[in-house]
């Protein structure tokens, strides 16, 4: 919110990009239902600006970005172009149903882009910035340009080409260090230098777009804010091409614990950051790394007895914002097996569960059998525990027993026990490989024609007794369903992810053949 002391030629314009270049990705491909949730997410909490995709691309691009612009609320809706009119055209029918919508068009302005990707002279790029920036201005009023690759372009020609897409119309200019080349001082004085040059510079907010290729992406992005631009185009968790790009919570954060070197003010809500970083990791199955600054498991944890005596004493002597203020409850505790039921009930409360008598009973023996394995139980050990139980409580078919051999002389081999609606199943099957023997032994126990998208396993926490979680992604009739379990035991978590997906797939052919479909039928 704007108080006495924040002006507004010092507020900052949040452009998020994780719809768009964030989804670039590779891996990080998201469904039409998970973008749009992570739309309606970004909406709620404040930023001013979504970047809901490039309509050209493809129907499915199109269809959300026009879905998007349908059900926002308060954010501006923006699809990107190429410099193309019929790329153009298309990016404005898509963003058509928004209260307020933006198209931005961008075109390579360095040597190197130009000799290479456009093929193309000097001449001909700035006709067609000139042509580009017109056609999008003819169809809505706030058109953004960007100078692909503006670090790396001579600083004449960018003025030229700034100057001429002011001029026809562009209200938003884009500078961005496309291959994370630049260094904050450099990038700075770019800003500086550009609008004091360019004589029609006032007439425009200059923005932002560092990717992280050296690390520099939120370093950057705030020394360009310092240098006059007022919009900083970012990504949830940072994801994006290559390194990524600036992680949206990290340059909020940054203008809000700062205020003495960066007095600049935005208005995202800062208590759904971690909220919003859970739900991109969900949607793009990428996890979190446990040290990111501001949203990883590590941010608000202390382990050493050093660090812990002085929180006790008082918390800024080790932490430089609180957690409450990014949607965290507050600093982790670690559990372990000498912990009651009492202290496992208040943990899940602070994380925000409110079981019932029997879920507590059974995630308490499940805790303990993991703190008997474990050296540490941290928080997202409990959250994987409670979610497990959630999520697959009333999962039709359930694992009860598996056994692997495995090792260097195969094949490998799996035994399972299934409870499938009720009734007892036990098989036994080989693979190549000790995963693919436990996904034989599923399809042997339950048969089906579901194809493996996604095998992803990753740690909850640290060690070599971590939990591993496990996600799988099952395709079946058009639909793909993805679940994730956690286990000690890598081999269990494949096991349960695998059920999880094909648990949904079974739910989902219910619901649609309810008068004539098997109970637990998958094939045919």
């Amino acid at each position: 919110m704007t108080t006495t002391t924040q002006s507004e030629q010092d507020r900052v314009i949040i452009f998020d990009t994780t719809l768009r270049d964030g989804e670039q990705c590779p891996g990080a491909t998201m469904t039409f239902e998970e973008k749009l949730n992570v739309a309606r997410m970004l909406d709620d909490m404040g930023v001013d600006v979504i970047e809901a995709g490039y309509p050209f691309a493809s129907d499915g691009d199109f269809e959300a970005v026009h879905e998007i612009a349908k059900r926002s609320k308060n954010s501006v809706i923006c699809g990107l172009s190429r410099a193309a009119h019929k790329d153009i055209d298309r990016c404005a029918e898509a963003i058509k149903p928004a209260e307020r919508g933006r198209i931005h068009t961008f075109l390579s302005t360095s040597p190197v882009h130009m000799k290479y990707k456009l093929q193309m002279e000097a001449a001909q790029v700035y006709e067609m910035v000139i042509s580009s920036v017109t056609r999008a201005r003819n169809h809505t009023d706030d058109v953004e340009w960007s100078a692909e690759d503006a670090t790396r372009t001579e600083f004449d020609f960018l003025c030229r080409c700034i100057e001429a897409a002011i001029k026809a119309g562009a209200t938003t200019i884009n500078l961005p260090d496309t291959v994370g080349y630049a260094v904050p001082e450099e990038y700075r004085e770019l800003f500086r230098k550009v609008r004091e040059t360019v004589p029609n510079s006032d007439k425009a907010r200059f923005s932002v777009h560092c990717h992280n290729d050296l690390g520099m992406a939120v370093a950057n992005s705030m020394a360009g804010v310092a240098g006059g631009a007022r919009q900083i185009e970012c990504t949830i968790n940072g994801i994006g091409e290559r390194a990524g790009n600036a992680a949206l919570e990290e340059v909020v954060m940054a203008m809000r614990v700062r205020q003495d070197r960066l007095p600049y003010w935005n208005r995202i809500e800062t208590t759904m950051l971690t909220h919003a970083s859970k739900t991109v990791s969900a949607a793009t199955s990428f996890p979190v790394q446990y040290n990111k600054a501001i949203v990883g498991r590590n941010a608000f944890a202390h382990e050493s007895g050093i660090h812990q005596d002085g929180m006790i004493k008082n918390a800024q002597t080790y932490e430089i914002m609180t957690p409450e203020t990014v949607g965290v409850k507050g600093t982790s505790l670690v559990m372990g097996k000498h912990s009651g039921r009492a202290g496992l009930i208040h943990k899940m409360e602070e994380l925000g569960y409110k079981l019932s008598r029997n879920q507590i009973e059974d995630v308490f023996v499940r805790f303990k059998a993991l703190a008997d394995r474990k050296k540490d139980v941290y928080d997202e050990d409990i959250e994987a525990l409670v979610d497990e139980q959630l999520l697959h409580g009333q999962d039709q078919i359930k694992l009860m027993s598996l056994t692997v051999i495995a090792g260097t002389h195969g094949p490998q081999r799996a035994t399972m026990k299934l409870d499938v609606d009720g009734q007892i199943r036990i098989e036994e099957a080989e693979g190549n490989g000790p995963v693919d023997a436990v996904f034989n032994c599923i399809k042997a126990l339950v048969p089906h024609d579901a194809k493996l998208e996604l095998y992803q396993v990753h740690a909850v926490t640290e060690g070599t007794d971590a939990q591993a979680e496990v996600s799988v992604r099952l395709s079946h009739e058009g639909r793909s369903m993805t679940a994730r379990a956690a286990d000690p035991d890598t081999l269990v978590a494949s096991a349960k992810a695998y059920l999880g997906a094909l648990n949904k797939i079974v739910a989902k052919r219910q619901r649609s053949v309810r008068e004539d479909a098997p109970a637990v039928a998958v094939a045919g």
